[in-house]
């Protein structure tokens, strides 16, 4: 029966994998055909459940939440294989087997935690030891501590921290060691930060990353004399930062002297496995305890990390919590039980193994780049590759490369090389490469196949792939670095129209900024403002120029928008295409400069003759009541009035210039047309209406509808009296644009040549104009 159960299990979980997998090939086509519709929002429990197949794809679409900008490898998954899938099995059946009887339960984890820990001590060569298995690979390091506090404290467990009164314990570490290590042991334990001593690496002679030693003697010795207790030290085989072995021999001589424990964590403790392992890795079997991270060394998902120690008091180890007392702690070693099971000793030896031929291959290949370096302390059996762009080709040391550099090349080069690693990790996704931060070294490219090869499926033909966009993208570094200088000088050759701006993050020729001929040192919010868009516009037209160089607004996280980035550059670029680009940025520059006063000027004009023209009707309304007097502004007193008395008030006409920004009357434009509208009357009605007709002439259009005719099936003495009343008219009902500066008088219209339409008021057919006012005569009805 349990075998029944075990195998269904085994279908279940296989036939779950498969429908995750199906779904993601679905989700990935439609990532990319932008089809996918998301629905985050949390619904009720349906009341009849949902099948395996519903839950499985509501899980894919969670797991695509977080992608953004349609990235197809933010939701994918690691390699799984049929590895993965033994460990993903070991999962369930802890579940599963939680559910035995107390002896059952008490046989099954007693041999799986047996069998697994002597299995590590064999293979990493660390015998006579005990296990500890976590989920947290710091866990190991607190309860170790906390071990050593139970052994050197005899009142530790009945006093607690109390204890600590008699001499306060020192726990030792690098600064090389991994962030945050030392604050977290502290915190877990209760300890104060002065507990936590960090000791220099050695920059004096021989290696920068390793520990020095006779600082650390010191150190001990000062904490002696002061009455503290020194408490552990923390040694580094490799951690997530730089592989470096430190001197594992001399530290085990003074962790003996003064009776300290030993504790060493890295990723090369992996090549422990291997015969030809380093023999300063080899060392590490001697310390009092360490840590392994078999889940990425093995490609093994969600496996525990294991902390191997040797102590001879099992009743402290359990104090300690280093022994298993929980149902769930007991069976955390069984997913790593059942993959060690499925790989096999020479299955475990031949992935760690490929991946420091991995390491080794691309340590070779690197040698054959030009400008590409790598540090001296990387030897053949290391499973990490560090690797850093710099354009001197030297045979000096590494760290003399480096300390020859001043503070601003340095920010450069670190700049290239985080470009470096960005881009190389972007093209060669598999290869796994990541940027890495050194205090000593400065930004450096990390190739760590040991932790990645594995969950990636690296292979060697990766590795070639890697190496072929490296001499792509080297040349492009180079030849930037080479023609910094050359755009710095062009750029403050066409000062102060051009500014150089310094930003050392950004990886490219650098960053310039048009000024206008206003510009000042201290400007306006406003200013500013134009400033930011006149730089805004520059880029786009910029952009927009057949070019291969990028322009850009900046890095994502800038803040400053009043400048252009201007990016990599290809290496047959020379110092005239440089000048060149500077020259086209400065003519773009001013085009748009004199473009937005072309039309400020404009606005203002027009601006100016608005409030001009005004003013001028306000005095005309005043002007016209004064004239009218006061009965005539009463509604029906001045009907009568006017019925009786007609009123001619005189009506001055205005005319706008935009040439010259004047507001001029239109009294001289009123007796010309006047005239010339006299020397037309010979001309019959019939005649001159046919004419019209017969050359297809529009007549007047109403204003909200223009390019419409109005009433044309009017006879021809209607059409005479339209004519004769269009010489009358002012000047401002005859143009049609009156913002159009292409004359600087009024235009010349004569009663047989008007223009086709107008957007003037329309002209009844008994209503007559006057040749001098423009208004509408009643009296001659």
């Amino acid at each position: 029966m349990a075998n029944t159960a075990l195998g269904d299990m085994g279908r279940y979980l296989k036939e779950m994998l498969n429908l995750l997998e199906d779904g993601q090939r679905e989700l990935a086509v439609e990532l990319e055909t932008g089809s996918l519709s998301r629905s985050s929002c949390p619904g009720p429990l349906q009341g009849d459940g949902q099948n395996v197949a519903n839950i499985c794809h509501l899980v894919q679409e969670l797991m695509c939440e977080d992608t953004e900008d349609g990235d197809k490898q933010s939701h994918k998954l690691q390699n799984v294989g049929q590895n993965g899938h033994m460990a993903l099995l070991g999962h369930c059946l802890t579940a599963y087997l939680s559910m035995l009887n107390k002896d059952g339960f008490r046989k099954l984890t007693t041999r799986i935690l047996s069998d697994t820990t002597l299995w590590l001590c064999r293979l990493f060569r660390y015998e006579n030891s005990s296990a500890f298995f976590h989920e947290d690979d710091r866990e190991g390091l607190v309860r170790v501590c906390r071990l050593v506090l139970h052994t050197l404290y005899e009142d530790y467990a009945s006093e607690g921290y109390a204890a600590f009164s008699s001499a306060q314990p020192i726990i030792y570490q690098s600064t090389s060691s991994r962030e945050g290590l030392g604050q977290h042991i502290c915190n877990q334990l209760g300890l104060a930060l002065s507990s936590l001593c960090t000791v220099p690496c050695n920059t004096v002679f021989g290696s920068q990353h390793q520990m020095d030693v006779a600082l650390l003697e010191k150190l001990i010795k000062e904490d002696l004399d002061a009455g503290k207790l020194p408490l552990l030290l923390i040694a580094n085989a490799g951690n997530s930062s730089v592989d470096r072995a430190y001197r594992l021999g001399r530290l085990k001589e003074l962790c003996v002297k003064y009776s300290m424990w030993l504790h060493v964590e890295g990723v090369s403790l992996a090549t422990l496995a291997l015969d030809d392992m380093s023999s300063s890795v080899k060392r590490a079997v001697h310390c009092d305890s360490m840590t392994l991270t078999l889940g990425p060394w093995l490609g093994l998902p969600a496996v525990p990390a294991v902390t191997l120690y040797r102590h001879e008091d099992p009743a402290l180890s359990l104090a300690a919590g280093l022994t298993a007392s929980q149902p769930g702690e007991k069976l955390r070693p069984l997913a790593l039980w059942l993959s060690l099971q499925l790989l096999g000793n020479e299955g475990i030896v031949q992935k760690i193994r490929h991946a420091t031929d991995l390491s080794k291959q691309l340590m070779e290949r690197l040698k054959t780049v030009p400008s590409i370096i790598t540090s001296v302390e990387n030897d053949v059996s290391s499973p990490e590759v560090l690797f850093r762009f710099s354009p001197e080709t030297s045979s000096g040391a590494y760290n003399d490369l480096v300390e020859g550099c001043s503070t601003e090349d340095r920010d450069i080069m670190d700049t290239f090389n985080r470009w470096l690693g960005e881009r190389l990790a972007r093209l060669v996704p598999v290869g796994g490469v990541d940027v890495v931060e050194l205090e000593d070294d400065g930004t450096c490219v990390r190739f760590n196949p040991l932790m990645t090869a594995a969950g990636l499926g690296t292979q060697a033909s990766d590795v070639e792939v890697l190496v072929e966009k490296l001499l792509e993208l080297v040349p492009v570094l180079s030849s930037t670095l080479r023609l910094r200088d050359e755009f710095r000088r062009e750029v403050q050759r066409h000062s102060p129209f051009l500014s150089l701006m310094e930003d050392l993050a950004w990886p490219g020729l650098g960053a310039l900024r048009y000024n206008p001929q206003w510009f000042a040192d201290v400007l306006e919010d406003k200013q500013l403002q134009e400033v930011e868009k006149m730089n805004c516009e520059l880029m786009k037209k910029l952009q927009e120029q057949e070019t291969s160089i990028l322009f850009s607004s900046g890095p994502e996280y800038g803040t400053a928008r009043d400048r252009i980035f201007v990016g990599m550059v290809t290496e047959d670029l020379v110092n005239e295409d440089i000048s060149h680009l500077v020259n086209t940025v400065a003519a773009l520059g001013r085009e748009i400069e004199e473009n937005g006063k072309l039309f400020e000027n404009m606005a203002e004009v027009v601006q100016r003759g608005i409030l001009e023209a005004q003013l001028q009707l306000q005095k005309d309304s005043e002007k016209r009541i004064l004239e009218e007097g006061v009965l005539r502004q009463l509604p029906v007193v001045s009907s009568v009035l006017n019925w009786f008395s007609p009123w001619e008030a005189s009506v001055n006409g205005r005319t706008f210039n935009l040439t010259d920004g004047l507001l001029d009357s239109t009294e001289p434009t009123y007796s010309s047309k006047a005239q010339t509208s006299a020397l037309h009357l010979p001309d019959t009605p019939t005649t001159l209406s046919s004419r019209l007709q017969g050359k297809g002439r529009k007549l007047f259009l109403h204003s909200e509808d223009a390019g419409t005719v109005t009433n044309p099936g009017r006879d021809s003495a209607d059409t005479a009296a339209d004519e004769a009343g269009v010489s009358s008219m002012p000047p401002a009902a005859l143009n049609t644009n009156p913002f159009s500066p292409s004359s600087p008088g009024p235009p010349s219209v004569d009663a047989d040549q008007r223009p086709e339409s107008h957007a003037g008021p329309v002209v009844q057919q008994d209503d007559s104009l006057t040749s001098k006012e423009g208004r509408l005569d009643p009296t001659a009805r």
